[in-house]
């Protein structure tokens, strides 16, 4: 089934077909009012992560991800309506002054909607910065969007961070979490989103909430920062609207019995099988998993739900200390990050495992869905070079392919088919 999304500022006209039953066109809308349950759920149902995407190199125009007509060519091949983490910065956050970087992913997006205008793309504001944001000059509208008095200046990197030093050099020395309930956090990230809107996104992953928010329990931060970013969304997205995601460990961003997010999303949590080597599985209640814990409330959008729709991915967060080792207690199967596992596997089991994983999930959280891996960052050492899984067809346009792709085709057309 293919669901035709609403045209900006306009309504939906067609009437779809879905198994031969009429269904009214206002039941599958996105626009400023925001987007109905049904297409949203059409959206996760063909939901990819393609890791940047829309991040090409200013000056190769083929880095860090080459390939880019192959990539065009798989998401029509699929029929892939929502491509996550398209575009983001983990740090080297100077090159978002460059005005090629972000015409090139503009670039892009037009190319892949010139052909299917109904494929969103997804950018991400993650819990990471370093000093090479005071590179980047503040934008006026950045303060306009948060009701600030303009100012003619640079970010300040030691202005985002904790006044009592949780989360400050985190991840490395210089490298730390920003802090949410910071004026300069939240001038960062609209002038993130900002940017990335302007790129043509209309979705936008949050990372780890808690960890930005670690001054914010009760989440009055976050909620008055969205409400600002929805507002500006309305004035600088195709739909007026944006879609907001994040990891969700403790089940969602939920105030008042209003959910702040469209969806969650969060890792897939496998758990390793000792019995037979180099096998995970799937298991409801694992460590952290999402599974049965997506909380319920109003949608942004207005309607109700006893549990939000999520995606489950699989993951990259690098190499455990005991790469090899089944421990069945911790979130890295067989002491890798999920797609570092993954990619390791047979080909054959690769397919047969997300035959599998996407079944699981349909079988035990109807509200869950599975997000297919197609570009996603490997890690098999801390000392050896990252790699990249790739889900194309292997080929000249792609000779690092893994051939996932006719498995992924196969999953959706099937499930599609039962709709």
């Amino acid at each position: 089934m293919r669901l035709v999304t609403q045209r900006p500022a306009a309504t939906l006209l067609a009437v779809l077909i879905m198994g031969g039953t009429a269904v009214h066109a206002q039941q599958h809308t996105f626009n400023e009012k925001g987007i109905s349950r049904p297409l949203l759920e059409n959206y996760l149902d063909h939901a990819v992560t393609m890791t940047e995407f829309l991040a090409v190199d200013p000056y190769a125009l083929d880095a860090p991800y080459p390939n880019k007509e192959d990539d065009i060519r798989l998401i029509h091949h699929l029929g892939a309506k929502f491509i996550g983490r398209a575009i983001y910065r983990w740090g080297s956050e100077a090159v978002l002054a460059n005005k090629d970087y972000l015409n090139n992913a503009k670039r892009l997006v037009q190319e892949v909607q010139k052909t299917d205008p109904e494929v969103i793309f997804q950018a991400a504001l993650f819990e990471q910065i370093t000093p090479q944001v005071n590179t980047i000059p503040i934008p006026d509208w950045a303060f306009k969007a948060l009701r600030l008095p303009a100012e003619d200046r640079h970010f300040r990197y030691d202005d985002m961070l904790n006044l009592k030093g949780k989360l400050v050099d985190h991840w490395s020395k210089g490298n730390s979490v920003p802090d949410i309930t910071r004026t300069e956090t939240q001038l960062w990230f609209m002038f993130l989103a900002g940017t990335y809107m302007e790129v043509g996104c209309e979705a936008l992953h949050l990372g780890q909430i808690a960890l930005i928010g670690m001054e914010d329990p009760a989440l009055t931060t976050w909620a008055a920062f969205l409400e600002k970013l929805r507002a500006y969304a309305k004035d600088h997205t195709r739909h007026h609207w944006v879609l907001l995601d994040a990891h969700t460990p403790s089940g969602g961003m939920v105030v008042n019995g209003k959910s702040l997010l469209d969806f969650n999303s969060f890792p897939l949590r496998i758990k390793s099988v000792p019995e037979h080597p180099q096998q995970g599985i799937l298991q409801m209640g694992f460590t952290d998993a999402l599974f049965g814990r997506s909380k319920g409330g109003i949608a942004p959008s207005g309607w109700k739900a006893a549990s939000m729709p999520y995606l489950v991915e699989l993951d990259n967060f690098g190499v455990s200390n005991h790469p090899g080792v089944p421990d069945t207690t911790t979130i890295y199967p067989w002491g890798y990050d999920e797609i570092s596992w993954f990619y390791q596997q047979p080909e054959q089991y690769r397919n047969d495992w997300l035959r599998y994983a996407h079944a699981w999930v349909a079988a035990h959280d109807s509200n869950g869905h599975l997000q297919m891996p197609v570009t996603r960052i490997v890690t098999l050492g801390r000392k050896q070079p990252r790699l990249k899984f790739r889900a194309n067809t292997r080929s000249a346009n792609c000779p690092d392919g893994m051939n996932t792709e006719e498995t992924i085709k196969e999953i959706w057309q099937t499930a599609d088919a039962k709709k």
